[in-house]
C-alpha cells in the first residue's frame, strides 16, 4: 500500500472543508465523561441480560434492580450516546407526528391510551429526577405547535380538537411569545410539559443502577446472538439470562419488525445566542418544520434546533445541514453555530411503537419515531412488568405482533419496495463512479473492482479505508454519510465507521475488509 498512500498524501491539501467542525451534539460536548468497563474474557450470568444503555436500557435496568432482579448492561458505545444523546431533551404527553394523523390509523380509544401511557412515563421521569443526585436540566414548560404558512394552519385547528379529545390540557393562542415571530393562523398550546438534559438523566439512571447491583458495560458490541442458549457475545465474553431484552433503537439481527419501519435522519444544531428563547417546546409546522428550544450552560444562553426528518441514505446529508442552519437564521438574529449533529429514529408502519416479547422470544423496544424519551420510559415500565409478571394496562397496543393491514398495509409495501429497489441498485455500475485515485481526501466513493462494489473512503491523512459495500444485515449496498462519515444502509438503517465497523444495527457482522493485494491491483489498472 505503499505507493497508493503515497499519492494520497500528495492530495492532502486538496482535502474538503465541508463540515469542519466534528458532529457533536450540545448535550453530549456538555457532560462530564463518564466511562464503565468493557466486557472482558467474562461468561456472566443474570436474570436479565439488556442489550443498549439509553434511556430506555438504563431505566429498564434501574427498575429490575430495584425489584430485586440480577442484571448485566451491555452498550455498544457510551452510556446515552447513541439515540438519546441526540435527541432534543424534550418530554411530551402528545407525539411529535400529531395525534390528529394518528387519528387517521387508530380510533379515539387508542389515542387516548397512548396520551395516558405518555403521561404515565413522564410522570415517571420526574420522580426518578427527583430522586437522582444529579443536575439533569429538569424544567416544566409548554409545548406550543404552530404553522409557518397560511395553507397549513387547519392542521393546528386539527391537532387542538384531537388533543382535548385525549384528554390534554390543550389551548389556542393568538400568537407565540417573544421572541418568536408571528404564527400563520392559531398557536396550540398544551400546559405542563418538561424538558431535561437528556445525557446527564441517563447516566444518573446508570450510576444508580450500578449502585444497587446491575453490572454495566460500555464498548462492548454485541457479535452474536444465541437465542436457544439465551446468550449474549460480544467480541471477548458473553452474558447468559433467563430474558434477552434487545434496547437497541432497532433490535439486533433479524425481526419482522423491521420490515414495517423506515429508518430516518434528522439534524440537530445548537447557536450561542444573546436573546434567549423563553421555557417551552416550539415545533413549526410549514416549510422548515424545525423544532426549537433553549438550554443554558454555565451563563451561556443556546437555541437548540432540530430540522425535518430524511430517509436514511437517500439525501443529500450537507443540503440538510446548511438547509436547517439557514431556516434559523432567516428567524433569529445567530450566527454562532457551536454543535451540529444527527440522529436516526425508525417510524413504525402504523404510528405506534413495538414493545414487547417478540416471536422470537427476545424483548424488544423499536419504532419510537422521534417520540423516544418518554416511549423508551414507557417501554421500560412495560417490559419490567412483563418479566416480573406483573399486568400492564398498555401492553397490548403496543404489542410486536400486531399487525392491522389497514392501518400498516401501505406503509409496508412502499417501504419493501424501497428495499427492493436498493437491492437492484447494489447489482448496477455506476458509471460516473470514480477510480481509487480519483477519492481525495475526505472523500468516499463506492467503486467497481473485479465486479465486486467496494465501499471506498480517503481519510483526511491521505489514508485508504476500504470494505465491502454490501450491509451484513440483509445484502442491501451502502452510502457515503459524508456528515458524520459513515457508510449507511438505506433499506433498514445499520451504519457502519470507514473501516466498516458496526454503528448502529440492526446488523450485527461488520464490513469485510478489502485486501491490500486488491487495491493495489485496482491502482495499477488506473
Amino acid at each position: 500500500m505503499n505507493a497508493p498512500t503515497g499519492w494520497a498524501l500528495r492530495l492532502l491539501d486538496n482535502a474538503p472543508k465541508s463540515f469542519e467542525m466534528p458532529p457533536l451534539s450540545l448535550w453530549r460536548a456538555t457532560s462530564p465523561p463518564t466511562e464503565w468497563p468493557s466486557l472482558g474474557s467474562d461468561v456472566l450470568t443474570a436474570d436479565v441480560v439488556i442489550v443498549g444503555g439509553g434511556i430506555t436500557g438504563t431505566t429498564l435496568a434501574l427498575r429490575l434492580v430495584e425489584a430485586g432482579q440480577s442484571v448485566v448492561l451491555l452498550e455498544a458505545g457510551g452510556i446515552g450516546e447513541g439515540a438519546t444523546g441526540n435527541s432534543t431533551g424534550n418530554l411530551y404527553e402528545t407525539i411529535a407526528g400529531g395525534l390528529s394523523a394518528l387519528g387517521r390509523k387508530w380510533n379515539a380509544g387508542v389515542i387516548a391510551r397512548v396520551v395516558q401511557s405518555r403521561q404515565h412515563a413522564l410522570d415517571a421521569i420526574r420522580c426518578r429526577v427527583e430522586d437522582l443526585p444529579t443536575e439533569c436540566g429538569w424544567r416544566r414548560c409548554p409545548l406550543y405547535r404552530f404553522s409557518s404558512c397560511g395553507t397549513r394552519a387547519e392542521e393546528i385547528e386539527q391537532e387542538y380538537q384531537a388533543s382535548v379529545a385525549a384528554g390534554l390540557s390543550a389551548r389556542l393562542l393568538s400568537r407565540l411569545p417573544v421572541p418568536l415571530w408571528q404564527a400563520s393562523g392559531p398557536v396550540l398550546m398544551i400546559d405542563d410539559q418538561a424538558q431535561l438534559q437528556p445525557l446527564a438523566y441517563v447516566q444518573a439512571l446508570a450510576r444508580a443502577a450500578a449502585n444497587r447491583g446491575c453490572r454495566i458495560f460500555s464498548r462492548s458490541p454485541v457479535c452474536r446472538l444465541d437465542r436457544a442458549r439465551g446468550t449474549v457475545i460480544t467480541a471477548h465474553g458473553e452474558a447468559s439470562g433467563q430474558h434477552i431484552v434487545l434496547a437497541t433503537h432497532s433490535p439486533s439481527g433479524f425481526h419482522l419488525v423491521q420490515a414495517e419501519m423506515l429508518p430516518c435522519q434528522e439534524y440537530g444544531v445548537a447557536f450561542r445566542s444573546s436573546t434567549p428563547l423563553p421555557p417551552g417546546i416550539f415545533w413549526e409546522v410549514g416549510e422548515s418544520s424545525l423544532s426549537l428550544r433553549s438550554h443554558e450552560v454555565d451563563g451561556c444562553d443556546y437555541l437548540v434546533a432540530v430540522g425535518e426528518a430524511h430517509k436514511t441514505a437517500q439525501h443529500d446529508h450537507k443540503a440538510a445541514v446548511d438547509g436547517l442552519e439557514a431556516a434559523v437564521q432567516r428567524r433569529f438574529n445567530v450566527h454562532d453555530v457551536s454543535h451540529r449533529w444527527s440522529a436516526q429514529s425508525f417510524r413504525s408502519a402504523d404510528g405506534l411503537p413495538y414493545i414487547g416479547r417478540d416471536m422470537s422470544g427476545t424483548f424488544i423496544a423499536t419504532g419510537f419515531a422521534t417520540d423516544g424519551l418518554v416511549f423508551g420510559t414507557l417501554a421500560a415500565d412495560l417490559i419490567a412488568d412483563q418479566i416480573l409478571g406483573h399486568d400492564n394496562p398498555w401492553a397490548d397496543i403496543y404489542r410486536p405482533g400486531r399487525f392491522e393491514p389497514a392501518k400498516a398495509a401501505q406503509a409496508v409495501v412502499q417501504e419493501n419496495v424501497t428495499v427492493v429497489k436498493e437491492l437492484l441498485k447494489g447489482h448496477v455500475a455506476d458509471p460516473d463512479a470514480p477510480t481509487l485515485a480519483g477519492i481525495a481526501p475526505g472523500e468516499a466513493a463506492v467503486i467497481r473492482i473485479n465486479g465486486e462494489s467496494v465501499a471506498a473512503h480517503r481519510d483526511d491523512h491521505g489514508i485508504l479505508h476500504a470494505v465491502h459495500a454490501v450491509c451484513t444485515h440483509l445484502k442491501c449496498p451502502v452510502r457515503w454519510n459524508s456528515f458524520e462519515r459513515s457508510w449507511d444502509c438505506p433499506c433498514h438503517g445499520s451504519r457502519f465507521s470507514p473501516d466498516g465497523e458496526v454503528l448502529c444495527g440492526p446488523a450485527i457482522e461488520p464490513l469485510a475488509v478489502v485486501g491490500s493485494d486488491r487495491l493495489i491491483h485496482a491502482f495499477e489498472a488506473t
